[in-house]
């Protein structure tokens, strides 16, 4: 039991460590991007389907992260906008964007705070299986 807990603080640690690797953006910035509808951003929720329906950011794409590699040419050739990249606290978006980079993506960007802070903080939400 405690080299599992070890072993998974290690794992954490490291995607810590990925995600300092890439430029952040703060929710207010990623709020004023998608407000002036900034034609080269890519919003990425690499969380699962299901968590994406229960509510996402705005114009957001989801793929999730276990299968990008997989679907990577979604999102079209590297290099031809800026991809912003979130799940729910920080630890797949570091393995998403450890995934694009080695792809050829350079213009990479990890939502600070990812969706927790995005939700905590009030900012707008798209619910798949919100009623009319």
């Amino acid at each position: 039991m405690r080299f599992a807990l070890l072993a998974f603080l290690a794992l954490a640690a490291t995607g810590a460590a990925w995600a300092d690797n890439f430029a952040g953006i703060e929710p207010g910035a990623l709020a004023e991007r998608l407000e002036a509808a900034d034609p080269p951003l890519l919003v990425l929720d690499v969380r699962s389907v299901a968590e994406f329906d229960e509510g996402h950011i705005p114009g957001a794409v989801n793929i999730p992260y276990d299968v990008l590699g997989e679907r990577i040419a979604e999102l079209g050739p590297a290099n031809e906008r800026d991809v912003v990249v979130y799940c729910r606290s920080g630890r797949r978006a570091a393995i998403a964007l450890e995934t694009l980079g080695k792809s050829g993506f350079s213009r990479l960007f990890h939502l600070e705070g990812d969706y927790l802070r995005w939700s905590e903080e009030n900012r707008p939400l798209i619910q798949a299986n919100a009623k009319p």
